[in-house]
């Protein structure tokens, strides 16, 4: 009876592990480990080459600790017993040999990639970059299509097939930008510019977030980017353009302003040169920040 209590408990205790490792894999679809494009998928890779190379060492340590336990064990009599034993050169070049491959090899992958994967690095494609000027705010995301002439909030939609060439600020305080399925994360940092490029290959709604503490509306500081076929995104353009209001100097006044879940709109044109002038933000009251425009800017107010 008592073995079949003992069995019936690893049972349950495997059915246990098997339900924890089911519900951890399933939180993968909208992740790192479901790329939808070059950028996230080699970056995927390198997340299984390091881990690859990790498990060379831990399953077979782990295999030896439990040869060594049943080897060892009390019943076996042919295990030698020397309580004397003190230093084994070969043991001691066994040791210190695997675990230091292990890190020249782990750090070659990230070393190599880090070339490779730079994110300020264009994707080659032929076809013609989409370039977007991302501004975090408190707490929402600004984005602006300087050559399309439109902007929009917590919404990025761009074409399949194209690298996006994205150049980050923030508002005011640090923030970073990512979104799991097409690129890393990369900070966003008032007063200066970042780069990040990436591209979507399947078409496809993907979440983006912010994925630094930034304040009470940190929760819900997330976006969609809404990756459609190339005639889809001129047709979101040529609407967007049909319609909304403009993100002028007033209009970034008041939307720099602290706000929590804002539902997504656009803006139908903006004001040359509006991104410089927000990397040139600085403080200058407790009502709120006050943008130091160029003076063309200024002109048209």
């Amino acid at each position: 009876m008592a073995e079949q209590a003992r069995w019936s408990d690893m049972r349950y205790v495997l059915l246990t592990v098997v339900l924890i490792g089911a519900t951890t894999l399933g939180g993968c679809s909208e992740g790192v480990l479901d790329p939808k494009g070059p950028i996230a998928f080699a970056e995927r890779q390198i997340l299984f080459n390091a881990t690859g190379i990790m498990l060379a060492i831990v399953v077979p340590v782990m295999l030896a600790t439990l040869g060594v336990a049943f080897w060892f064990r009390a019943s076996n009599e042919r295990a030698r017993y020397l309580p004397n034993f003190e230093y084994s050169g070969r043991l001691e070049l066994l040791i210190w040999s695997i675990p230091l491959m292990t890190v020249l090899l782990v750090g070659t992958v990230a070393w190599i990639s880090a070339y490779d994967l730079d994110p300020p690095k264009p994707i080659a494609s032929s076809a013609k970059p989409v370039k977007v000027q991302v501004v975090s705010l408190d707490w929402k995301w600004l984005f602006i299509y300087p050559e399309e002439g439109v902007a929009s909030v917590n919404q990025l939609t761009i074409p399949v097939g194209a690298p996006v060439s994205l150049e980050l600020t923030s508002s005011g305080v640090m923030n970073s930008f990512f979104v799991p399925q097409l690129a890393g994360q990369i900070y966003t940092m008032a007063g200066m510019a970042t780069h990040l490029n990436l591209q979507a290959d399947y078409s496809g709604t993907y979440r983006g977030m912010s994925a630094n503490f930034s304040g009470d509306g940190f929760a819900d500081m997330h976006f969609n980017v809404d990756a459609v076929p190339p005639e889809d995104f001129a047709n979101w353009v040529n609407s967007t353009r049909s319609a909304g209001p403009i993100l002028d100097a007033q209009a970034y006044a008041d939307l720099v302003k602290p706000s929590k879940a804002v539902a997504p709109f656009t803006y139908r044109a903006i004001t040359p040169g509006l991104f410089a002038g927000i990397m040139s933000t600085e403080s200058q009251s407790d009502e709120g920040l006050c943008v130091k425009y160029p003076k063309s800017m200024r002109a048209e107010q």
